[in-house]
């Protein structure tokens, strides 16, 4: 029985012919000279062998050189962050200088209105007094001088009040 098939797994395409099996055909390689320039199976494995070699040799590489680019921006992020962890430090430091002045001269502000409040308060205090005290000498002179018409006045205002109270 002649068959012909391509044998792909090892990315070459030559027909297999009189082979029942791949065992039939390993037994009839194993006893081949691979370096033998007439045989086409064993320099294909040999330059498979070679291709897989030189693959895995590639993928150290890119593996080493992705790795290395890797290692390159995490050094290059955590070099970010500690320069940024810096200039916010140093900002915040700033801030807090900053609001700690201007606490300071709103305290002073608030002082001195307070201050100049309390003096106007007790300027204000003193001249309602000294009118209080004039109003009540000027009532006792007047209820002293007509005794009768303060009697009735305050007879009036009381009738007042009262009706007031009533409703």
């Amino acid at each position: 029985m002649l068959r012909s098939r391509s044998f792909l797994s090892l990315g070459l395409a030559f027909p297999l012919q009189g082979f029942q099996s791949i065992a039939n055909m390993n037994e009839a390689f194993a006893d081949t000279d691979p370096t033998a320039p007439s045989s086409a199976v064993p320099a294909a494995k040999s330059a498979a062998n070679d291709l897989r070699a030189a693959a895995s040799g590639t993928e150290t590489k890119a593996l080493s050189s992705t790795e290395e680019k890797a290692r390159m921006l995490k050094d290059a992020a955590v070099e970010k962050a500690t320069a940024l962890r810096d200039f916010a430090g140093e900002k915040a430091s700033q801030l807090k200088d900053i609001a700690g002045e201007r606490a300071g001269s709103l305290k002073v502000n608030a002082e001195e209105a307070a201050l100049q409040f309390k003096g106007v308060a007790g300027e204000q205090w003193q001249d309602t007094r000294i009118k209080a005290k004039e109003l009540q000498a000027s009532l006792e002179d007047s209820v002293r001088a007509n005794p009768t018409q303060a009697v009735l006045i305050a007879a009036g205002i009381g009738f007042l009040a009262g009706l007031i109270i009533r409703r």
